[in-house]
């Protein structure tokens, strides 16, 4: 990186540009980008490189490349914020990443805890992300080892139950202090008594509002801190003037009230609604933890000489042998070598059923081995297992930022300042306007209004449904990337739906057989046979059989195009096309001549099995629809969805598994192109798409669409376009998704109307509205529950989707 007098010129790693043509393109492109004084592009060294004094112009060239279609090595990472307080201060925290050069995105979750960012690492490393963070008062996590989620927990549990000390002792100092203010005025050295039940209580136990606060102040900004730094600290020391100084105010034939009790008991009932609020918080993020718990934190291995050892599993590494003892919790992704067993994979699918594993079967880390034992090849481990997938997935769509979030985010930035204005102006309205005791009334707005105003709702309300929301969807299989996916679902109108391996199972099975006269011989014959085969149907028949003996076969001989002939006890068989067998003058039943019609009409592939003579048996091979694919489907037409099926392959079969699902709109041959161009013009036509797919071929179409779902059991390709994936690939959770969307948004709005609503209401009656009218003034006390109650009543409520069932 070289530097000028005024422009630097930075380097951006490019990926898949391969000719001359695409950097042209790219360089092109990058010089529209305003900011940007130079770019060109360097093939040889795969990067393009750019001048600019701009930070944001980084950015921008880095979200032009990859709309021209080409990728950019980034790193993408979550941190763990520290010592926020509020949404503004999550805000805060995002600007100032988010104006660092090199940074492409960053996006500070305030319920989460967590900064979710990806950056350029030639131009910026961790440490200058730290630096930033550090410079408005926070600070963050760096990750030191392989136990940062440990040493997380650590610090959040440490912070909880200083919080927890904080408050109680609060409590326990202000309740005396209340008893005082509203009973025992007139005792003797009643003010100097509160003075010194309330000095620990601000100074000590609401320091860091202070010390917060000061530290925005520093930097031209201001969040929840200030205004509870400003309304208990005013209170404070206007108590203490006038306990010091009562003459002042009796001079002027006024009596100096004070508030001691008013700072203190706010403070004591801020820290009792974060303490609430925390703990609600940690209860929205659960289903990580569930998720972090399912790894086991020891693992037996089998060395060279066959010897057990129990290392713990970090040690674990790539081709390890690892044992899995009856009732045990799988440690790494990994192929069954030896040994057999039922294997629970729920944690993964969704579904009860335990599976049945054997030599050369994938298992997965968390799920649970049942009865049996067995030995496994360690495959991936550590951050590249399924599980640990799952987990950052849920971790990245819990902290991304739904549509209606940005809104809100743009809203708590301005809140602060104009709440701080209209406390002001309640200050200097009252004290002009207010008479006689105009000031003290322009003091007790000036507090309230202060107290009572709460980013901190507003801040939550989106993010902890959100949090809760996908959580949700994990434990019943289903993935959601991001926020934006979540609250789109309950907006779709149409369902396209892929057929191979969506509708229908993706493997051809042998769903019917007739024999002409079953025999075990024969039956050994036809597997020793398909075992030699190639075909990949041959397969189908094998694993129809499944365990059966088979006999060895010789003279086995492959016919291009028709099927396979070899030679069992002396005798000749064929496996193949009917036209192998009457090319090799073989008869055929009536029988199975009329069972082959019927299965032919249902578009399935007929494969005969005969001996030199006659026809033995006619058997039948489809890709059989998936057992709940039918109820899905209608389940989706009771929600008032339009569903359409996509296939590439012929009118024929596509007709059939239209029929058997109950879908009336269907399209077949379609290639990947037209797929996406379809839900194109589905979309130009006003209509919300989610398109459903499992494979390579449908990864145009799933970028195309509104909302993304992926088969589990596909293509990585389609998991990593998609923003949903059905882990199980059970149809079923499209209907489980949307409704959940439903849920989630239903609650976002809950959330957003209350938290507004409060806002909109106690702050003008803080402020001294209803004076003039009834009298009525609202007590900080009073005010500072409030607050504290609408964050805990936000977080409670989304709580509340935990419950539902779907």
């Amino acid at each position: 990186m070289k530097t000028g007098e005024e422009k630097t010129t930075y380097a951006i790693p490019l990926e898949g540009v391969e000719s001359e043509h695409g950097a042209q393109i790219i360089a092109k492109g990058l010089k529209s980008v305003a900011g940007i004084a130079m770019a060109n592009v360097e093939l040889n060294n795969n990067r393009a490189m750019v001048k600019t004094e701009l930070p944001t112009a980084l950015t921008d060239a880095v979200k032009k490349i990859r709309d021209l279609g080409y990728g950019v090595t980034t790193i993408k990472q979550t941190y763990p914020v520290l010592n926020m307080s509020c949404a503004s201060c999550a805000i805060s925290a995002e600007s100032s990443i988010q104006s660092q050069r090199g940074v492409v995105s960053a996006n500070v979750n305030y319920a989460s805890g967590n900064l979710q960012v990806e950056y350029l690492p030639n131009v910026i490393q961790p440490h200058d992300l730290q630096q930033a963070v550090q410079s408005v008062g926070y600070d963050l996590l760096m990750p030191t080892d392989s136990h940062q989620t440990i040493a997380i927990e650590e610090i959040q549990h440490k912070q909880f139950e200083q919080l927890k000390l904080k408050a109680v002792w609060a409590s326990a100092l202000s309740i005396p202090l209340l008893i005082i203010g509203m009973f025992f005025m007139d005792m003797p050295y009643a003010n100097e008594v509160m003075w010194v039940l309330s000095t620990p209580v601000v100074v000590w136990l609401g320091r860091t509002f202070f010390v917060n606060a000061w530290k925005q102040a520093r930097h031209f900004s201001s969040n929840m801190d200030t205004l509870v730094a400003l309304s208990t600290g005013v209170a404070y020391s206007f108590s203490v003037f006038n306990t010091l100084f009562p003459q002042f105010w009796h001079q002027r034939g006024l009596h100096g009230h004070v508030y001691f009790e008013t700072a203190a008991v706010v403070i004591a009932f801020i820290l009792i609604g974060k303490l609430l609020e925390e703990k609600a918080k940690g209860n929205t993020s659960s289903a990580i933890k569930k998720l972090m718990s399912l790894q086991p934190q020891t693992v037996v291995v089998i060395d060279q000489n066959g010897a057990e050892r129990e290392i713990q599993i970090e040690a674990v590494v790539k081709g390890d042998l690892i044992l899995v003892k009856p009732g045990q919790r799988i440690a790494v992704d990994g192929i069954v070598t030896s040994g057999h067993s039922f294997v629970d994979e729920s944690m993964l699918s969704g579904e009860p059923m335990a599976l049945w594993k054997e030599k050369g079967d994938p298992v997965f880390a968390g799920t649970i081995n049942q009865k049996g034992s067995f030995q496994l090849y360690a495959q991936q481990v550590g951050a590249d297992t399924m599980l640990a997938h799952i987990i950052r997935k849920v971790q990245e769509a819990q902290g991304s930022k739904a549509p209606v979030q940005q809104l809100v985010d743009k809203i708590a930035a301005v809140f602060v300042p104009v709440v701080m204005s209209i406390a002001i102006l309640s200050l200097a309205g009252w004290w002009w306007l207010g008479g006689e005791n105009g000031f003290t009334l322009g003091l007790n707005a000036f507090v309230t209004v202060l107290v009572i105003a709460c980013p901190c709702a507003l801040g939550l309300a989106t993010p902890t449904a959100i949090m809760v929301g996908v959580g949700k969807g994990a434990e019943n299989g289903i993935l959601i990337r991001d926020a934006e996916s979540l609250e789109k679902a309950k907006q779709i109108t149409t369902v396209v739906l892929d057929k191979t391996g969506t509708i229908t199972e993706g493997k051809p099975t042998l769903t019917d057989i007739l024999w002409l006269d079953e025999m075990d011989a024969h039956r050994s014959i036809l597997v020793g046979m398909e075992k030699l085969s190639e075909h990949p149907l041959a397969q189908a028949v094998v694993n129809y059989f499944g365990e059966v003996s088979f006999i060895s076969v010789t003279g086995f001989e492959s016919i291009t195009g028709k099927g396979v002939k070899a030679t069992a006890d002396g005798k000749e068989y064929y496996v193949g096309s009917k036209r192998l067998l009457t090319e090799s003058g073989i008869t055929i039943s009536n029988s199975l001549l009329e069972k082959e019609n019927v299965w032919s009409l249902s578009s399935k592939t007929i494969i005969w099995f005969a001996n030199q003579t006659q026809a033995l048996a006619v058997m039948a091979i489809a890709d059989p629809v998936k057992a709940t694919s039918a109820q899905a489907i209608q389940r989706l037409h009771e929600m008032d969805k339009e569903v359409i099926m996509l296939t590439g392959d012929q009118e024929a079969t596509a007709k059939n598994i239209a029929q058997q699902v109950g879908i009336t709109q269907y399209h077949a041959g379609f290639l990947p192109q037209q797929k996406a161009d379809f839900i194109k013009q589905l979309q130009a036509d006003g209509k919300t798409v989610a398109m459903v797919g499992d494979g390579i071929n449908d990864s145009a179409a799933l970028a195309q669409a509104d909302v993304s779902i992926a088969m589990g059991k596909g293509s990585d390709i389609a998991m990593e376009v998609a923003k949903m994936t059905i882990i199980s690939s059970d149809l079923l959770k499209i209907p489980k998704a949307i409704q959940l969307s439903k849920r989630t948004v239903s609650t976002i709005r809950q959330n957003l109307f209350w938290a507004f609503v409060y806002n909109l209401i106690g702050i003008p009656i803080a402020a001294g509205i209803l004076y003039p009218i009834n009298g009525f003034t609202l007590n900080p006390m009073i005010a500072g529950a409030a607050m504290a109650l609408s964050s805990v009543s936000v977080v409670s409520n989304s709580l509340r989707l935990k419950r539902i069932k779907l």
